[in-house]
């Protein structure tokens, strides 16, 4: 999933719980699901943002590269400005590109 081009708006808005819960009948789940789901992108996007700063990573830095490197921070300011990885996996969830299931119980028991 691209996160990067997702239109997405970063302040708060009133859900309506009808509309998150159509699938799951179950809040507690439903929010179970989103927050799982928002540690998954919370991961790869950890994971782009550090394969992007290593790439300006050096063994020997000196005071003046640390200062004058404004890629970095340009790179680091745009991931802030990326929406958060839960609004990110309320969308998902709201236009059914959410996958989960239910553990079986009944197989885990003998």
């Amino acid at each position: 999933m691209n996160y990067q081009e997702r239109k997405i708006p970063a302040n708060t808005i009133s859900r309506d719980l009808r509309e998150l819960t159509k699938e799951t009948n179950n809040i507690y789940l439903t929010v179970n699901i989103i927050g799982k789901r928002a540690n998954q992108l919370t991961r790869t996007m950890k994971y782009d943002l550090k394969k992007k700063l290593d790439e300006f990573s050096s063994y020997s830095d000196n005071l003046e590269e640390v200062f004058e490197n404004r890629e970095q921070i340009e790179i680091s300011k745009f991931y802030e400005r990326l929406p958060k990885p839960t609004l990110l996996a309320i969308d998902e969830l709201l236009k059914d590109e959410l996958f989960w299931r239910l553990e079986d119980k009944s197989s885990n028991e003998e």
